[in-house]
Parts: C-alpha cells; structure tokens; sequence
C-alpha cells in the first residue's frame, strides 16, 4: 500500500524514500530529496533544491524550500538542507539560501519548530533547538545547539544565537546573544543564564555556579569585552563549560546584547 496520497502532486524528479507519507494535496516539486520515515502531512509545499533527512514530520500549510525574497537573489538553484528528527509545525516557512553568503540554509538534528515560525535564507539552526510560534529569523541568522526562542522573538540578519540561551516572549534581538544568556525585551537585554535549561540538560551545580560568575564578569561589572575575556579564561581553567561562553564572546561581530 503507498503512503502517498493519490491527490497529492509530487514532480517526477523528486527522490522520496518509500518509507515517507505524503498527505492529500501537498505539492513537491523538482530536485527535492526527502529520506526515510519521514511524515509530509496535507497542503504542505515543498521546492527544490531541498534536502530533508530521516524521520521529520512536517504540518500542513507549511512552506519549505521557498525562493528569497531578498532582492539580490536571482533566481540561482540554492539549497536549503534539513536535517533528521525535526518536527516543524503549522505554516512554517523556510527560504533557501543566495549566492551572496552560504549558498544554503541548514537545520540540523531534533529541532521543534513551531506554528508560523519563519527562518530566512542562509540561517543555520544546530541541533535540539526550540523556535515557538511566529517567531522570525532573518537572514544571514546563526542559531546554536539547544537555543529556545520565545514566541514573536525576532531576530535581525547576521546575529548568532548561542547555544543554550533562551529568549523570552517578544524579544527583538539586534546584536549577538553569548551562550547560556537569558534575554528579553525590544531592544533585548540579558537578565541571567538559563540554569533551568542547563540543569535539565546535566550541567552540574558547579559548572552552573561557574557560568553564572562568568556571566557577572560580563555584565555586571562594567568590563569591556576584552577585559571580560580576561577573567573568563582564569575561570575556564577550572571550568570548561566556560569556554563555550569564551567561544561565543569571541566569535560575536555584530557586538553582543546589553
């Protein structure tokens, strides 16, 4: 028995895994490769090229693999490339990447992507993200491991998310948020780390203390960055989590939240 419906319209090129579902009326069209397991439910758009992995489950309505709107683009065959494990929900939409920066917009391993989310071309999104409804990246956006953005969080091109951090509901975030930061607000500004999301995720109470010394040497101190760096290697010595904070200051070129 197929499990793909009959009044679905998929073009002929397109190389699905006989494995996927592929519900009523959604459209897949030219160079499009979707593996293993994978769910396609009903009125779902998929253009190519777009590569998606094993064992994602895509809801209706959504848009996947769409052309840019940036008005660069000209129409050059993009990508955009999904990992496995990804749940993306209703009226998502994901533009692929330009040939001005990537070429290709990424999402890695076991992200929830919730209603109305938009990721914008040439983003990349790691692995066990989070982004809930109608939040926005535009493009150029790098969102790391484990990151949760609240909902109606926008964030402006070329800002990096780091891993861990979570925004909370509304952000409008303009420069580079370090990793485990905690951050709201228009503009956003950082309030803390997210202990509950690391202790979830097994940091220990040590390492936990640790960061959040480094984030006080970043934020409440008055340093510069590079004065801050300072401090935070002495205390990366003991701790290693550190260094991704380390990592994450260094890395920043758009300056990092306030």
């Amino acid at each position: 028995m197929s499990l793909i419906d009959p009044r679905a319209i998929i073009d002929p090129s397109a190389i699905i895994d006989e494995d996927v579902t592929v519900g009523p009326w959604s459209i897949i069209g030219p160079n499009v490769t979707i593996g293993a397991g994978s769910v396609i439910e009903s009125h779902v758009v998929i253009k190519g090229p777009t590569v998606i992995g094993k064992n994602n489950r895509i809801y209706q309505f959504s848009t996947i693999g769409e052309d840019t709107p940036d008005l660069k683009y000209q129409g050059e065959p993009t990508r955009l490339v999904i990992g496995d494990n990804n749940v993306i929900r209703e009226g998502v939409t994901i533009h692929r990447g330009t040939v001005q920066d990537r070429f290709e917009t990424t999402i890695g391993d076991h992200n929830l992507i919730m209603a109305y989310a938009h990721v914008g071309h040439d983003s990349v999104i790691g692995n066990h993200c989070i982004l809930v409804n109608n939040s926005a990246l535009a493009g150029h956006v790098v969102v790391h491991d484990w990151a949760i953005l609240g909902g109606f969080t926008l964030v402006h091109q070329f800002c990096h998310i780091g891993a861990h951090c979570f925004t909370g509901m509304g952000s409008a975030i303009g420069k580079d948020v370090p990793a485990f930061v905690m951050v709201t607000g228009n503009p956003a500004a950082a309030k803390s780390i997210n202990a509950e999301g690391l202790r979830r995720r097994g940091y220990t109470k040590e390492e936990i203390a640790a960061i959040n010394k480094g984030f006080k040497i970043i934020y409440r101190r008055g340093l510069t960055v590079e004065e801050a760096l300072v401090e935070l290697a002495s205390l990366a010595e003991t701790v290693l989590a550190v260094n991704l904070l380390i990592e994450s200051l260094k890395s920043s070129k758009r300056g990092i939240v306030r």
